[in-house]
């Protein structure tokens, strides 16, 4: 297991104090639980708003939602809602509990204004440990239905965790489970995700009753200095499996190159829309929203699985330049040792 170290020039390229008390990996203070809003009168479905079916061989596009596939009864997994279409969309789905596991801060708003709980608990590509699971899962049982599972693109975590949550409740089995998750189109190249299903068990009494009921509409991160650390854990990942031919390095086995790159892309995607990043000057966000896009670029075809080493590395070095002429810039600026 590796330490994320709070280097210096980390902490003088953002020019913050040490990161918050909170440690990866810890459950952060959660925010008291909020009421599930009122539902509004239900409008009667949308004639581009069709029925999906448990048994549906292929991922859904509906206005403003993508890549939407129904897993069980009341249980839908899927993209994040695009603007306004798509939480009416959801509306129009009967959907009343929105799970994010995505690291993205939700809409709170205006899943509220039409009467929907939002429910924020992020995962990571290489999967979640079983606490996680049991938190999820309470929540689609305990939590108004319809639920609506998202990620950033609907086809990778959020597909793990609706697939191992209706594991653990005993909706579905593991084998079923893994079946949709096909469907939706996750990615052989994150096998932690797969393993969360296949790996679950239908939860006792007990074990639910000891996950948290917190259910936080958003998950408080340990802050921007954690963010950008861990991106240097990733990055640094990266480099080694750059050194063992874009594979898993021998001696770091649980480096897998896709979730690696993925969770690289998700931190810098998410580190743009940060408050903290927004007062920074606007070189600095232009810089980090270009290298947040080419890390998308490296994950893609990672994912893919149908590039040439070379062009790997060529996308690597891209993202490995773009950082070092932000570093040039805000890191160790001209006179940043003036009195």
């Amino acid at each position: 297991m590796r330490t994320a170290i709070a280097t210096p020039v980390v902490l003088a390229l953002l020019g913050f104090g040490p990161p918050p008390a909170v440690e990866s990996g810890t459950t952060p203070p959660a925010a008291p639980p909020a009421t599930t809003p009122a539902a509004p009168p239900k409008a009667p479905p949308a004639a581009d708003v069709p029925t999906l079916s448990t048994t549906g061989d292929a991922p859904t596009d509906l206005p403003g939602l993508h890549n939407v596939v129904l897993y069980a009864d009341g249980l839908y997994s899927g993209a994040a809602p695009d603007g306004k279409a798509g939480f009416e969309t959801l509306a129009e789905l009967g959907v009343r509990t929105i799970i994010s596991v995505d690291g993205a801060v939700p809409d709170v708003e205006a899943a509220r204004a039409r009467g929907i709980r939002y429910v924020h608990l992020p995962i990571g590509y290489n999967g979640m440990d079983r606490q996680r699971t049991l938190e999820i899962a309470k929540a689609v049982r305990e939590l108004p239905g319809p639920v609506y599972v998202h990620c950033h693109h609907g086809k990778h975590r959020s597909a793990g965790a609706a697939g191992a949550a209706a594991v653990a409740l005993g909706i579905l089995s593991p084998t079923a489970a893994v079946a949709r998750m096909r469907i939706s189109g996750t990615s052989p190249s994150y096998p932690g995700l797969f393993a969360c299903v296949t790996d679950a068990s239908v939860a006792t009494s007990e074990e639910l009753a000891s996950a948290s009921s917190a259910f936080p509409e958003v998950w408080r991160t340990s802050g921007l200095v954690r963010s950008m650390v861990e991106a240097d854990e990733a990055f640094d990942g990266l480099k080694a499996i750059k050194r063992a031919g874009w594979t898993a390095p021998t001696d770091h086995p649980d480096l897998v190159p896709a979730a690696e790159a993925g969770r690289l892309a998700d931190l810098m995607r998410n580190l743009v829309d940060d408050p903290q990043v927004q007062a920074k000057p606007k070189a600095f966000k232009e810089q980090l929203a270009e290298a947040s896009l080419l890390a998308a670029a490296l994950e893609a075809g990672l994912v893919a699985g149908d590039l040439a080493p070379d062009e790997l590395a060529r996308r690597f070095d891209r993202v490995s330049e773009s950082c070092t002429t932000c570093h040039a810039a805000y890191r160790n600026p001209p006179d940043a040792h003036t009195p």
